[in-house]
């Protein structure tokens, strides 16, 4: 091969070269939009009027205040929340879609034998709205010893409080 073909096939190449990583990273940029492009809905898997359905109707509005876009609430109740679920487990995941769920999921995996989703590996975690305190109450005369010190509770609670018998347990996030 000549000198003077060497040249122009590498000035070619270069130019080839170039090229595609510009339209590459031009097209990179036009594909881009600001999230969220259309109406975002936020699935509650329970009735209208819950303390979930509240807190999913508040921060729909902030979003929609905030990011210029609406979020639609949807309640789909029943089965004790896995009706709600599997409909977002359904959904493309292109992110507007969302889930408002709470200690129910955890719940369902252990009454339930056979789910259509499993709840770990089609569920991404994407924001921690609210923290809700559980408290289990049982009668004093019922003979129950408390629960292990590996609960997160401080300190033992007072005698004398009428909440002798309960304890706190946080809802895991």
């Amino acid at each position: 091969m000549c000198k003077t073909k060497r040249v122009v096939r590498r000035q070619f190449l270069r130019l080839a070269v170039g090229g595609a990583m510009t339209l590459a990273s031009t097209s990179r940029f036009a594909w881009a939009q600001a999230y969220p492009a259309r109406p975002v809905r936020i699935i509650v898997p329970f009735a209208a009027g819950a303390v979930n359905d509240i807190s999913a109707r508040l921060i729909g509005q902030w979003l929609s205040e905030r990011l210029g876009q609406q979020f639609l609430i949807e309640n789909r109740p029943g089965g004790g929340g896995n009706i709600g679920i599997e409909a977002v487990v359904r959904a493309p995941g292109d992110g507007y879609t969302l889930l408002v769920v709470g200690t129910t999921a955890a719940i369902n995996a252990t009454l339930f034998e056979k789910l259509n989703y499993n709840f770990i590996r089609d569920i991404a975690p994407v924001a921690s709205i609210v923290r809700v305190p559980h408290v289990m109450q049982v009668n004093p005369s019922l003979p129950v010893r408390p629960f292990p010190s590996s609960s997160p509770m401080p300190r033992p609670m007072s005698a004398r409080s009428a909440w002798a018998r309960a304890a706190m347990v946080a809802q895991p996030m």
